[in-house]
């Protein structure tokens, strides 16, 4: 059996070559990324704000939050992602998004896993940040639930998708400022209506490819809490860090 797959692979390697994700030019093997824009994907890693994941350019002590935290405490108890989001890690979610490559979610979620270690000692519901049914029409798949699902099989934890629903259609969010962003997104979320049951008191971590100003992710949160979740954290892929120029 394990020999058939391999040789399976290897005709598939023959037909279509292995190329980086995001430039497209040869690799070795598999979904991944060449050597030069793996080293322009920047992880974020320690010393970082304990509440919204944002990197420190130097340890500030055990205690210390960020500026954007204490002036705009979020609902949601920590945000994580696993790197910048500068231009490798835009084409990456381009193509997941927008372009059909809906493995590059097993990709993704490898380094999301890492950067929600602390997460996952709790076994929390894993649920992804859902679409308006007409988005999802025209894409054809949520690459949130994408996600969702490849991390849930990598930890072996559960995932919801239809936990919460957005019911009402908004704008797209780019080029929206911060307080459009809020207010595009205000009402737009509701839960299921036997979220309490499905629930039951659990941690969620909720689920989205790109934290800019977090609007989104606070409005699923609030809709969470209120259904009964006991806390509610955050993991993407990537996210927008403060006073960079991003593409975005």
């Amino acid at each position: 059996m394990q020999g058939g797959r391999r040789a399976a692979l290897a005709l598939l390697d023959q037909l279509y070559p292995p190329a980086c994700a995001a430039c497209g030019m040869p690799i070795a093997e598999g979904v991944g990324l060449c050597p030069k824009c793996f080293a322009g994907l920047v992880p974020i890693t320690a010393p970082l704000c304990p509440v919204l994941g944002l990197p420190f350019e130097a340890t500030l002590g055990p205690d210390a939050v960020s500026a954007e935290a204490l002036a705009d405490p979020p609902p949601f108890a920590r945000a994580r992602a696993a790197v910048r989001y500068g231009e490798v890690a835009q084409s990456l979610v381009t193509r997941l998004k927008y372009g059909d490559r809906t493995e590059l979610a097993q990709f993704c979620a490898r380094l999301m896993a890492g950067a929600g270690h602390e997460f996952w000692p709790a076994r929390p519901l894993l649920v992804p940040v859902p679409l308006h049914r007409s988005r999802l029409r025209f894409r054809r798949y949520n690459q949130s639930h994408l996600l969702a699902k490849a991390l849930g099989r990598q930890l072996g934890l559960d995932v919801d998708p239809f936990l919460v629903r957005r019911h009402k259609k908004t704008r797209s969010q780019i080029g929206l400022s911060g307080d459009g962003r809020a207010r595009n997104v205000q009402g737009a979320f509701s839960a299921h209506p036997e979220a309490l049951v499905r629930i039951r008191g659990r941690r969620v971590v909720l689920v989205d490819d790109v934290y800019t100003t977090g609007a989104t992710v606070k409005a699923v949160t609030r809709v969470l809490l209120r259904s009964g979740a006991s806390e509610v954290d955050v993991l993407t892929f990537a996210r927008v860090v403060s006073g960079e120029e991003v593409p975005i």
